[in-house]
């Protein structure tokens, strides 16, 4: 692995290994209790491919809701925590992409995981197949009322005066609109709109016109969709761990969605 600008480049991929992507776990949605079985399901799906995993991708919405405090962050999903600490420390890369639901991150998964966390789309190339990834709200045209507000949640002020609130209030009080109000949760019906109005092939498309990549890998949607943009071009959104529990598998060649049965 080695940095090339804003490109992060793993060239020549291990025999028989692979890279991981998976997105919108949504942990601690609609309750801890509810969340709790799909949280084992993830952490079963970590184990069966730390075998032959090259690099795990994590695209955002981990989490229903999470916010740091300077010393605090929320209680819960320690086993998953702790699944991902058990892997990097075994040498495998992890890498974050915060999506709608857990913008305020800031460096508890540098500090404690050792884990880089972005917030907004990166390139890297595997094995001569370059990629964008990222978790892809806010991209494309339309939804302007989330695009605003996600500027008034990331806005600096805005932060400062959450964090004054006590965490038993503002944890509680985010964790009820991050269920109940769409606009903030972001959450769009599971439906697919036809390839001219998927706003995220649409974005894919017009990076497309300035430079090449062979996959476009996002979150976000809820949907397993694979598009084909051109015969050397795919759009791929990974679904979630609500409803579908798919993934993204890139084996050196091919990029694929599978489904985890467990």
């Amino acid at each position: 692995m080695y940095f090339c600008r804003n490109n992060i480049i793993f060239d020549n991929l291990k025999s028989n290994s692979k890279i991981y992507f998976a997105s919108d776990q949504h942990f601690g949605a609609p309750t801890p209790d509810l969340s709790f079985p799909r949280e084992q399901k993830f952490v079963a799906w970590l184990d069966e491919i730390k075998k032959d995993a090259e690099a795990i991708f994590l695209l955002g919405d981990l989490f229903d809701f999470w916010f740091e405090y300077k010393t605090v962050v929320p209680k819960g999903f320690i086993r998953v925590l702790g699944k991902l600490a058990e892997l990097k420390d075994q040498g495998i890369p992890i890498y974050f992409f915060v999506g709608n639901h857990d913008l305020w991150m800031n460096d508890y998964f540098q500090k404690e995981l050792n884990i880089p966390v972005y917030h907004d789309n990166q390139e890297f190339t595997f094995n001569g197949k370059t990629f964008l990834i990222g978790h892809g709200d806010g991209k494309g045209p339309g939804d302007m009322g989330y695009k605003r507000m996600k500027k008034v949640f990331t806005y600096p002020f805005s932060k400062w005066l959450f964090r004054w609130l006590h965490p038993d209030i503002g944890v509680k009080l985010a964790q009820y609109l991050s269920v109940k109000n769409k606009l903030i949760s972001g959450v769009e019906d599971v439906k697919y709109l036809g390839e001219e109005n998927e706003w995220l092939v649409q974005y894919c498309k017009r990076k497309l016109e300035t430079k090449h990549y062979n996959f476009f890998v996002f979150g976000h949607r809820h949907l397993p969709l694979e598009i084909e943009l051109t015969s050397d071009s795919k759009y791929i959104n990974l679904g979630d761990w609500i409803g579908y529990f798919t993934y993204g598998v890139f084996d050196g060649e091919k990029m694929e969605l599978k489904e985890f049965k467990n």
